[in-house]
């Protein structure tokens, strides 16, 4: 029965049952944080709330708690009495670079989990699913994306869904003017000065930023969504150990029910630094993820 349930777990893609050994031997990640005792994190400003900056600019979020759990962990394997986390701001643009080159040792933000990007990186199981639709005035009479035909829209460079929109606007000659924000916030601002008519994102994103707000209820979330996503953590692709740790740490707090604790907290509840709720409730996709952990990329 054990080897039936080992292969069951192989093909269903959850790596993360099996234990990390001789991690000094086999990765190189483990190695160079016990060598200098220090791991490295890459944050995000302003994907709210995965990860952003508080009031005093400290990085706060859902999936910066997994991150923190990460750590945790590496600790624990290493047997180290102190571990200094040392965290790096990225961008869209530079996060998948930041990884390769050794700059982070994991980044745990909103990144989406694609096929085209386990080329570049490795994922780890993913933390959230979610659909891509898009935010815009609630005045503006924008209720799905073919009503984005001919009008200027914003989205942020780097991200799936700025190259969601050049194939959509190539495939279907839609005839939209594309405009790429270096980050979320400044995506929003282009809606919110009326320089954009609608900002194209992950969906709990743009919950995230709709909650910061002082008059939230000018805004509408809509749109059919043309693709599901998920996000995971990025680790480097030649190190399968160090993944396996992440893993197995995502599918210890989904399974345990710890994950959806955090969900309820960030995701339901007034959360820093103004108070702001998103009453985004936790959807079906993510309770099935919740309950069958897995590192599978949707697109």
């Amino acid at each position: 029965m054990k080897k039936v349930a080992t292969l069951a777990a192989v093909v269903m893609g959850c790596t993360y049952l099996a234990p990390v050994q001789a991690q000094d031997a086999t990765s190189a990640t483990l190695k160079k944080i016990r060598d200098t005792g220090v791991i490295s994190l890459g944050v995000r400003e302003s994907s709210v709330p995965f990860s952003y900056y508080d009031s005093q600019q400290r990085t706060i979020g859902y999936a910066q708690d997994i991150a923190l759990e990460i750590v945790d962990e590496v600790k624990k394997e290493l047997k180290l009495d102190k571990l200094t986390v040392k965290e790096i701001p990225i961008t869209s643009q530079n996060r998948i670079t930041l990884v390769q080159n050794g700059t982070i040792d994991i980044e745990c933000g909103s990144t989406t989990h694609t096929r085209d990007r386990d080329n570049q990186v490795a994922f780890t199981n993913s933390f959230f699913q979610y659909g891509v639709r898009l935010i815009a005035k609630k005045d503006s009479g924008i209720k799905d994306f073919p009503d984005l035909a001919g009008k200027t829209v914003v989205t942020t460079a780097g991200t799936s869904e700025d190259r969601l929109l050049r194939e959509m606007n190539n495939d279907k000659k839609m005839g939209m003017q594309l405009i790429a924000a270096k980050d979320h916030a400044e995506s929003f601002l282009n809606v919110k000065t009326g320089r954009a008519v609608a900002f194209v994102m992950d969906e709990p994103l743009l919950y995230g930023a709709r909650a910061k707000e002082a008059n939230p209820q000018d805004y509408v979330i809509t749109g059919t969504p043309p693709l599901s996503e998920v996000y995971g953590c990025m680790v480097r692709k030649d190190d399968p150990v160090f993944k396996k740790l992440a893993d197995r740490v995502i599918a210890r707090m989904q399974t345990s029910g710890e994950a959806q604790r955090l969900y309820t907290k960030w995701f339901t509840q007034p959360v820093p630094p103004k108070g702001m709720n998103l009453n985004y409730p936790l959807s079906n996709e993510n309770r099935e993820l919740f309950a069958h952990p897995n590192d599978r990329a949707l697109d």
